[in-house]
């Protein structure tokens, strides 16, 4: 039996609420989230995410119509994302947010915009994932990378389906420098009892030498490292070829909030 983990309340002792959505209005929030994943490498049309919001979540989804998010550079993959930032340089240059196939170019001219991209802080999210082979979700930050070096990941998590069950849960999270000398790969997988088609809550504190990853308000891991310039926040799930051809459609990835902190005495 599946066992949700409360939300926390709203206000956090030492810290003060910088931004954070509840999801609950009628629709996405323009001012806080873009409804596209990484079009300048496809499109803004072919990048545009499935979602609903109801009962004061959003629900991300992945459809039975759903068209490959690029499939020139990213095959088969299905993706349905919101994002806090975007950056890209013109049209046929190679500069732009997560540089994931060296033979990327920008397809699509986009206007640049910092919705949300803080530097350092404690970042939550109470969420449910789902355990369908295939699917995958995330929420994960990326530099805004407005020049290349500024490329780093830090993943909150990251959950695949095929990793649930009715009594464990394989979460990952961690960094990728991708292009960022100053950063090196640390991703971890760690098993954890609990079942992740249920709510918990996922946070990581972002400070200026480490990151402290937290999974239902218990410290699970510090990474001695740190990102230092702003980031943004990619909010997705999934859909990889050669999943679970029988798994009913839509594929839902439930999001209850996001929420931003800055502590009261700053780092």
């Amino acid at each position: 039996m599946t066992h949700d983990f409360p939300a926390n309340p709203l206000a956090k002792p030492g810290y003060v609420l910088e931004w954070h959505d509840e999801f609950e209005g009628p629709d996405l929030d323009s001012a806080k989230w873009l409804p596209s994943y990484l079009p300048h490498w496809s499109s803004r049309q072919q990048s545009v995410p499935r979602y609903r919001l109801e009962d004061g979540a959003l629900v991300l989804q992945i459809t039975a119509d759903q068209q490959p998010w690029c499939p020139e550079f990213d095959g088969a993959v299905k993706a349905s994302c919101i994002q806090t930032g975007l950056f890209a340089g013109p049209v046929g240059s190679r500069l732009g947010q997560l540089h994931f196939n060296p033979d990327l170019v920008v397809r699509e001219a986009q206007t640049n915009v910092q919705l949300y991209t803080p530097l350092y802080g404690y970042f939550e999210c109470r969420a449910k994932a789902i355990a369908t082979h295939g699917n995958h979700v995330a929420l994960w930050m990326i530099g805004y990378e407005d020049t290349p070096d500024k490329c780093g990941e830090m993943n909150m998590f990251e959950i695949f389906g095929r990793d649930i069950d009715a009594t464990a849960t394989t979460i990952g999270y961690g960094i990728h420098p991708w292009a960022d000398s100053h950063l090196t790969d640390e991703f971890y997988q760690d098993r954890l009892e609990l079942d992740a088609t249920a709510f918990h809550v996922y946070a990581h504190e972002w400070t200026p030498t480490h990151i402290d990853v937290y999974v239902d308000n218990q410290l699970i891991r510090r990474i001695n490292q740190s990102p230092s310039y702003p980031m943004q926040f990619m909010l997705s799930i999934y859909e990889l070829p050669g999943g679970d051809a029988s798994a009913a459609y839509p594929k839902e990835f439930v999001v209850d909030y996001v929420r931003a902190y800055q502590p009261a005495g700053g780092y």
